[in-house]
Formats: structure tokens, C-alpha cells, sequence
């Protein structure tokens, strides 16, 4: 799928012509601000007026261009606009926890920047976005859901390293009690209780590899693998949502023939396919 959308799609510079104006291909652009933040831009070839918009996260491997040319093709097929930003490593060393104080820029607010550009160029529909995001990527959008419920409509987490859990005894990032870390975000179980999660883990992504955060408290917290960890953070998250007098959805799958891989998954495990059934079900 992937070598059969990247040979019909050029990939421009953020120095070409607009990318907004170019439908059908993948556009690497640069917000037109001081930031120059970059990122990758699809739009499908019938246009981004009304359309949905799905944001997918790089990991530490920080693929943002692999993340747009492999889901293009679903982009296309389900008619929504795909963004993909690139959080470089010395401007965002801390994005996958938002960026706290001291510890760079803060990635949330860049997200949100790029959605504001990409809503005026295109004419999507940006006050709820569906999030899907990779490893790190994973550990940043589920993160920005808890911290930004308002703008989130649905997720899927792709085999995150670790997780903030639903516990406000617990600072942030382990727990959602508040931190000096994020000024001005507080953690409203309330709201993001209700947004639909589906986290996906390859069945073979059982290594403690170099990426993993094996520190104690963690394990003790999640588990030791990333499947151990995802079964026990959507259990979590269901508890709370039913403290709240919620029916929210939470659901685990296991990918087939894939471990810890973004590529692997996407080629062998289905991943594509099942980020965008969870996010839009039937309605391409």
C-alpha cells in the first residue's frame, strides 16, 4: 500500500506552491508565523471544505513524513484532510509530555497552531479533531485528549511506551493531578472521560527495547510491556469513566504479526485500517 501511494504522490516543499491549493499529495509546509513550524499536509482530491480532520504523531524515530505517505490513501478514501506535524528533537525534547516548563516548547500549543492554519487554508472542520499517534506520538495525543478534551473527538493510541493514568493523587504525567509543569492546564476528568479511546499494540511488542520507560514505579503502575500496559490503562480508564456515570468506549486490539515497528504495523499488522475504522467506523 505504501510504495503504491508514494509513486502517484509528489511530496513539495514547504518552498513549492501552497500545499492548501494541492489536492491528492502530500505537501510538506511550514507555518506562516515566527515559529516555522513544519509539518505534512494531505488533502483529499475532493477538497477540504467541511472535511473532518485526523492528526497523526510521530515517535522518537520522529517520521512525520512516513506517518502522512502511509495514510494518505485512507485519508483519500474516508474524505478528511491529514496533518502531520514534525516535532523536531531540539525544539520539543518533552513533546511526548506536552512540553513541560523548562523542557522546551510546549508541542500542544504548536498542534494547535498548525490546525488554526491548516482550518484557514483548507476550510475543515477544526473544532474536533480524531487523534491517532504512534509510540511517543501515542504518549502525546493521549495527553493532549486529557489536557484538551474540547478539542478531541475521538483517539487511537498506537503501542505508547507509558501512560498517564486517571489518578489525581498521582502528579502529572503519571497521574492527572495538576503540575507547575503545564501552566494554565488543569485535568478535568469530566470531560476527557468522554472521548472514545481505542489503543492498538502489535502482539509482538513484548521486548523491554532501549525506547521503553522500564523505571519501577512505572511497572508497578502499568505493568512491564506494552500490551501489559495498554489492557491496564483502557481497564483504568473505564473504571473512571463509569465513576462519572459514563458508558464511554474503551477498547485494546492486538495487532497480527507486528512488534514494535510504526512500519510493520502499518504493512503486516492492519494498523491503517483499524486507526480509521475506530476513528470514522463507516462513513467514507
Amino acid at each position: 500500500m505504501f510504495a503504491s501511494v508514494a509513486s502517484t504522490m509528489a511530496v513539495e516543499t514547504e518552498n513549492g506552491r501552497d500545499g492548501f491549493s494541492t489536492v491528492g499529495m502530500v505537501s510538506k509546509r511550514m507555518l506562516g508565523d515566527a515559529t516555522r513550524q513544519r509539518y505534512f499536509l494531505y488533502v483529499p482530491q475532493r477538497g477540504g471544505a467541511n472535511a473532518p480532520v485526523f492528526v497523526t504523531v510521530h515517535g522518537i524515530s520522529r517520521n512525520a513524513r512516513e506517518h502522512a505517505e502511509r495514510f494518505a490513501s485512507f485519508a483519500e478514501r474516508y474524505g478528511v484532510v491529514l496533518i502531520a506535524p514534525y516535532f523536531s528533537k531540539d525544539r520539543f525534547p518533552d513533546y511526548q509530555r506536552l512540553g513541560r516548563k523548562g523542557k522546551g516548547e510546549r508541542a500542544d500549543l504548536a498542534l494547535d497552531r498548525i490546525v488554526a492554519e491548516v482550518g484557514r487554508l483548507t476550510g475543515a472542520q477544526t473544532g474536533k479533531l480524531f487523534l491517532f499517534g504512534y509510540s511517543g506520538g501515542a504518549q502525546f495525543v493521549h495527553r493532549y485528549a486529557l489536557a484538551h478534551p474540547e478539542r478531541v473527538a475521538k483517539v487511537v493510541l498506537g503501542a505508547p511506551g507509558w501512560y498517564t493514568f486517571p489518578d489525581p493523587t498521582v502528579k502529572y504525567p503519571k497521574g492527572i493531578a495538576q503540575t507547575k509543569g503545564l501552566p494554565g492546564v488543569s485535568f478535568d476528568p469530566a470531560g476527557f472521560l468522554t472521548i472514545p479511546t481505542c489503543v492498538l499494540v502489535g502482539e509482538r511488542d513484548v521486548r523491554q527495547d532501549v525506547a521503553l520507560n522500564k523505571s519501577p514505579k512505572i511497572a508497578q503502575q502499568q505493568g512491564s510491556t506494552r500490551l501489559e500496559r495498554g489492557e491496564h490503562w483502557i481497564a483504568a480508564m473505564t473504571r473512571a469513566a463509569e465513576t462519572q456515570g459514563l458508558n464511554t468506549s474503551y477498547t485494546f486490539h492486538t495487532l497480527p504479526r507486528s512488534r514494535h515497528s510504526f512500519t510493520q504495523s502499518m504493512r503486516r499488522g492492519g494498523m491503517g485500517e483499524m486507526v480509521f475504522d475506530c476513528l470514522f467506523g463507516n462513513e467514507k
